[in-house]
């Protein structure tokens, strides 16, 4: 994009005496409205064949029949204008057309200032502050409901027939329903595809956490196209195994290793909880699954008459904690916590946090949906060492695999 020459500017603010950024906004507005009054001018004499005035040229029984005053609303606030007419009626103004008054893509900043969390109050003054223009907190909804087509073809989009890993997750929201204040849980569903990019693949608001619910969220890929996964990386709710077993029964659990020590902490007393923090590494951190549990064994000698709880959870979950041995240690990073999930969750409570209650499901979707579209956007790079993770992969799982490389 070019810039105007400096003598240009300083001409602009000698000649409209321009001492503050008002004096330049109203300086601009002005500008704006004699380029539009042009463009339209210019758009009529395209379409008749003949400048005003030059009789000579004119090639058609139709002619120029005065102006219709109209105001349209801009980025500069509204502004009053001239539209030609013809006197056939033909004429369509391209630059603002029939029946159109709001040429300032206003909707679009209602969406953007939505979807960053903004309330539709903050919003109404927002526009007014910087546009002129007065948009209620009704018409803030109505603008923002223009997404909902986008949401539900995005929720229903086909998927890729193998997503080497899934995480699945939840975060909570209070949420109005039937006059009563009822906890929400937004069921989120992340990926990280063949070709090494994250991707969300769906986000779904339903009751309180449950493996019943995530068990159709799971028919629900299956049956927008998602045939296979090669691990899945989950938090430990119970129940949720089963139901990843139903849906897809060659798939690989992996239960996130960190959500597991933070649930044994519940049963460690506070003065012994970064002791046994750092004797748990020793586990999670071991070379192979047999070192694990010799490391397993230790700590159960040392803190198995104390907190018999918190060591026995390691060994009673131990078929879906220990999956990520086998792998080398860039796999590994990837699977063995669901922190890739909870740093997509931060984003979303960003835009949320100034919500203490939402009105409805539908206000929940579009929110969370604004925000996670913004935060796709942001994900443009592959996980590092991705060559050498889908080679290793297709090893592992060299018949799942191969066949969609």
């Amino acid at each position: 994009m070019s810039t105007l020459p400096k003598e240009v500017l300083r001409n602009m603010i000698s000649d409209g005496n321009l001492t503050t950024p008002g004096d330049l906004h109203s300086y601009l507005k002005d500008m704006f409205k004699d380029v539009l009054q042009e463009m339209l001018e210019a758009e009529l004499e395209a379409e008749l064949g003949y400048s005003k005035g030059d009789k000579k040229n004119k090639q058609t029984d139709n002619r120029r029949n005065g102006y219709t005053q109209k105001t349209v609303k801009t980025q500069f606030g509204e502004i009053p204008l001239e539209v030609p007419r013809d006197r056939n009626g033909e004429f369509e103004p391209i630059v603002i057309p029939k029946n159109k008054r709001d040429i300032s893509g206003i909707e679009e900043k209602v969406i953007a200032l939505y979807g960053r969390g903004m309330s539709t109050r903050d919003i109404h003054e927002q526009i007014k502050d910087i546009y002129g223009i007065e948009i209620s907190a009704e018409m803030v909804s109505k603008m923002t409901d223009g997404i909902i087509p986008h949401i539900k073809e995005w929720q229903n989009r086909p998927l890729n027939p193998i997503y080497p890993f899934v995480f699945m997750d939840a975060i909570h929201y209070k949420v109005r329903e039937d006059g009563q204040i009822k906890s929400k849980a937004a069921y989120v569903v992340l990926c990280v595809n063949l070709d090494g990019f994250k991707d969300v693949l769906g986000i779904w608001i339903g009751e309180n956490e449950s493996a019943k619910f995530w068990l159709g969220v799971l028919n629900d890929l299956k049956n927008r196209g998602l045939q296979d996964v090669l691990i899945f990386s989950v938090d430990g709710l119970t129940g949720l195994k089963e139901a990843i077993n139903a849906a897809y029964p060659n798939a690989e659990i992996q239960r996130c290793v960190i959500h597991q020590l933070r649930n044994s902490f519940k049963y460690v007393s506070y003065k012994h909880s970064k002791e046994f923090a750092n004797d748990f590494k020793s586990v999670y951190k071991a070379i192979n699954e047999e070192e694990a549990l010799e490391n397993l064994g230790e700590l159960e000698k040392k803190w198995g008459d104390k907190y018999p709880h918190a060591v026995k959870s390691w060994e009673s979950n131990w078929d879906v904690l220990s999956p990520f041995f086998k792998y080398p240690q860039e796999i590994r990073t990837i699977m063995y916590t669901t922190n890739i999930i909870e740093g997509f969750h931060r984003q979303l409570r960003k835009v949320t946090k100034t919500k203490t209650m939402f009105p409805s499901d539908q206000a929940l979707e579009k929110i969370l949906y604004l925000a996670s579209q913004n935060t796709i956007k942001k994900w443009t790079k592959r996980y590092k060492s991705w060559d050498l993770i889908i080679n290793q992969l297709s090893i592992f799982f060299e018949e799942r695999v191969n066949v969609h490389l």
